[in-house]
């Protein structure tokens, strides 16, 4: 059975409405949609993510937010990343330290968990991974959405320079997905790419 692997977006679980919402529209056609929690730790994130997809195979990775910094790292396998946040040290450092409160059930039954100087300095050191050995050919397995509206993240022009206009597609919509842009702009590409 084909597989997509979803990787979800800070604070989040792989129990969001986009996993539930993809998998909703993937099963008439025989394609699982697996999605895990990612852990909070990004080096043990990094790990995880690239053990699993080197155990799956996927024909396809969906990731969004945080989630898309680490597929982007994930080479070998076609990637849509949506409003992917590159720079996740900086924009904690900025939003503030302390204990942030899960949008999504997690498996482990996990509420919260703590940002600290300890996860910044991770996510420095995950982050130096990004835009590394990018070649003719993987730069064809990798697409960029954005939304015209996102005042969280804004990604855009990093993106252009290392994967060129011609991987980029722009919605109007901001940072967090709904399912009307999910529909609209996303699973079309999901559809397209995955042969369906």
């Amino acid at each position: 059975m084909p597989a997509v692997l979803y990787i979800h977006g800070f604070a989040s679980a792989g129990s969001s409405g986009t996993a539930i919402h993809m998998r909703n529209m993937l099963y008439p056609h025989d394609v699982q949609v697996i999605s895990p929690d990612v852990p909070t730790s990004p080096l043990q994130a990094q790990k995880m993510l690239k053990q699993l997809a080197q155990e799956l195979s996927p024909q396809l990775i969906v990731a969004t937010s945080m989630g898309a910094m680490y597929a982007e790292q994930i080479h070998g396998v076609p990637r849509i990343l949506v409003n992917p946040s590159f720079h996740m040290a900086r924009l904690l450092t900025f939003r503030g330290m302390g204990r942030v409160e899960f949008r999504n059930k997690r498996e482990d039954g996990a509420r919260d968990f703590k940002v600290d100087k300890e996860m910044i300095q991770e996510f420095k050191q995950v982050e130096k991974d990004s835009f590394q050995g990018i070649t003719s050919e993987e730069k064809q397995l990798v697409w960029g959405i954005f939304g015209t509206q996102d005042k969280l993240v804004n990604c855009q022009a990093e993106f252009r320079k290392h994967y060129g206009p011609m991987q980029m597609r722009l919605f109007d919509g901001g940072h967090y997905l709904n399912d009307h842009v999910l529909s609209r702009e996303v699973m079309p590409l999901v559809v397209n790419l995955l042969g369906l």
